[in-house]
């Protein structure tokens, strides 16, 4: 499959991951040593909803647009305000036009101690990505293969932060190759927060690759954890739309999943399609 940014910036899987990326990221900040983020997969940093990619599916219509008009909880709210405030201000008139992709996100939340690496091969998302944080001293726009930079750049020199490894899955061997590249970023840096989306579509693909995760996490010394979120906003047609994706975050925050079991529960309406959404939260098994 391709899962270009462009083409489903704003959708339920980018409301899902980058809620948990914000959530992350929020927890990260209580202490006052940097941190930094690297993002393997960046995209173009700022996404135009009007854009022809973004409108040839409108999947933002049935992603961030109805969080933005859900009634949610106080609790829920206050959880997701780090990252409504981002999206709302690239959007300053109320009307959504513009989507904040996952380093925009990240630098949202950054300190003036904090650092960004981005990585992104493509030329127009990349010449983007570098329009998008122009002149900023704390963020860095890396003309490199992910796969590359995944194990290049780790461990970082604060040895606190979190990777996001987000692939297009252009490639069918994507899985063997993410799969590969964790195993040997992890080998360099076993304290290190990981984010890893995937989608949903094959699930010896998805099952294989958590317990891949789950077995590296369990023998590191220390010893990590893992803990597997997938989202389901309707039945997996063959052929169709993406409607399920999936994250696995290793060594996540000791708030993480108290968080995602207050959070998700109450997505799974407004985000469902042709009925409610389905969620699964759990440590999967090695």
């Amino acid at each position: 499959m391709n899962y270009r940014h462009a083409f489903h910036a704003g959708n339920f899987a980018d409301v899902i991951k980058h809620i948990v990326l914000a959530r992350i990221l929020t927890y990260l900040q209580d202490k006052p040593a940097a941190f930094r983020v690297i993002d393997t997969h960046a995209g173009a940093g700022l996404y135009d909803l009007d854009s022809d990619e973004a409108r040839r599916g409108g999947e933002w219509l049935t992603g961030i647009a109805r969080l933005m008009q859900a009634r949610l909880s106080n609790e829920t709210v206050a959880l997701t305000k780090p990252y409504m405030d981002i999206v709302r201000a690239f959007n300053p008139k109320g009307e959504l036009k513009a989507y904040p992709g996952s380093p925009l996100i990240a630098r949202g939340l950054m300190r003036p101690q904090d650092r960004l690496v981005a990585c992104e091969l493509e030329p127009k998302a990349r010449k983007s990505l570098i329009d998008a944080l122009r002149r900023d001293e704390q963020a860095r726009v890396v003309d490199l293969d992910g796969w590359m930079a995944l194990p290049a750049f780790v461990p970082p020199k604060e040895r606190r932060g979190l990777v996001l490894i987000d692939p297009p899955f252009e490639a069918k061997d994507e899985f063997e190759r993410l799969g590969n590249a964790f195993s040997t970023a992890f080998a360099k840096w076993p304290t290190g927060i990981y984010v890893i989306w995937y989608p949903a579509k094959s699930r010896r693909a998805t099952d294989t690759l958590a317990q891949l995760v789950a077995r590296l996490a369990a023998t590191a010394k220390p010893q990590g954890k893992c803990l597997r979120l997938e989202f389901s906003v309707a039945p997996q047609a063959e052929g169709g739309a993406l409607t399920s994706s999936g994250l696995l975050i290793v060594n996540p925050p000791y708030t993480l999943q108290g968080e995602l079991k207050t959070i998700l529960p109450e997505l799974e309406m407004p985000l469902g399609q042709g009925g409610a959404a389905r969620f699964r939260l759990e440590v999967p098994k090695p």
